[in-house]
């Protein structure tokens, strides 16, 4: 039996760590949008719990502490730490924690930029310099060469990951790594009993090459909520409808079929380009006594609330409106890196 457990999104946090956008990075023609969005996030996880923040520099700090203050934010729930970095999907390139001999474990993964598909130099160095700087508690950090982007694997806290074929085994990843060795490193690095491999299922706009975290996630061990289309003249119809099959063949731990929660797809969103956007809700965050769940000004958005508040009956559903965020692609679960209990510092 392995000494490590990776425990699942549900599992009693001290913080969310979320990296700034700034003007150096693709987000420069929205940022005024963007500051607004992410002080909105801050505000809101405050209330639950710890926020740790990556800033680019002194300046961006000043200005990122300002917004918060002119928002009355509590500051003594906020960690700054000033490192440069390429873009903010802190979900990819912040560190997986998890538990070994029950003490948390950073692990630090490496980061390509999604198949070498942006720059992302800055970013890949980003877990080991907060370690650095001493963000979090007196934990150990871990380096392992693998590709492995958090946004990638969803694990239900009982031995289990859910991730897709797309993703882990395009060979922009981690070349010469078939099926078997990638669920070797899993199982040797996170602990995990199995694996279950989604190799349908996709979104126009998403450029992750199908992170699983846009496409299905755990409620709990037992139940999935997943992107579901039923507008068969909506391209994602048929890729979707056989994503839902792969969901129902999967089995629970106990053997059992897993209760499937359809969350719809927003009406189609297009950025000034013309290009479709890649709106999901199953880019949802679980956070301390609350699961904050992007919207997007759709007339789904209601009903994606309501599946999910029955699927976390003990938690509050909070909507945050995500639009300003599918421009570049990614959703709120992407942006930012849950802390277990004990990773932070206190």
């Amino acid at each position: 039996m392995s000494d490590r457990y990776i425990p699942a999104e549900w599992y009693p946090q001290d913080g969310i760590m979320l990296t700034w956008p700034h003007p150096q990075s693709d987000w420069a023609p929205w940022l005024d949008k963007i500051d607004r969005l992410y002080c909105l996030l801050v505000k809101t996880i405050s209330e639950f719990e710890n926020v740790l923040l990556v800033c680019l520099d002194a300046q961006h700090r000043a200005h990122i502490r300002q917004l918060l203050i002119k928002e009355s934010i509590d500051l003594a729930c906020i960690q700054f730490h000033v490192i440069p970095s390429n873009d903010s999907w802190a979900r990819d390139h912040g560190p997986i924690t998890i538990l070994k001999d029950g003490q948390p474990l950073l692990l630090d993964f490496a980061f390509n930029g999604w198949g070498g598909k942006y720059p992302a130099d800055l970013d890949d160095r980003i877990s080991q310099r907060l370690y650095s700087q001493s963000a979090f508690n007196k934990v150990d950090i871990e380096a392992w060469p693998l590709i492995l982007e958090g946004g990638s694997i969803e694990c239900d806290g009982e031995g289990t990951l859910m991730t897709t074929e797309q993703c882990l085994l395009n060979p922009t990843r981690n070349p010469g790594l078939d099926k078997n060795d990638l669920e070797l490193a899993l199982k040797q690095s996170l602990g995990i009993s199995r694996v279950l491999w989604l190799d349908k299922g996709e979104l126009i706009g998403d450029d992750t090459d199908s992170h699983i975290d846009m496409l299905a996630r755990f409620c709990n061990p037992h139940t999935i909520a997943y992107t579901h289309c039923d507008n068969a003249h909506d391209p994602h119809y048929l890729p979707l409808k056989a994503m839902q099959q792969a969901l129902a063949a999967f089995k629970t731990i106990e053997g059992a079929p897993y209760e499937l929660v359809p969350l719809p797809i927003p009406d189609p969103i297009y950025n000034e380009a013309g290009d479709r956007l890649p709106a999901s809700y199953a880019n949802f965050l679980i956070i301390n006594q609350a699961v904050l769940v992007p919207v997007y000004g759709d007339k789904n958005d209601a009903l994606a609330l309501q599946r999910l508040r029955d699927c976390f009956p003990d938690r509050k559903i909070i909507g945050i409106n995500c639009r300003v965020l599918i421009e570049q692609f990614g959703s709120l679960h992407c942006i930012s890196m849950q802390l277990p209990k004990g990773a932070l510092r206190n």
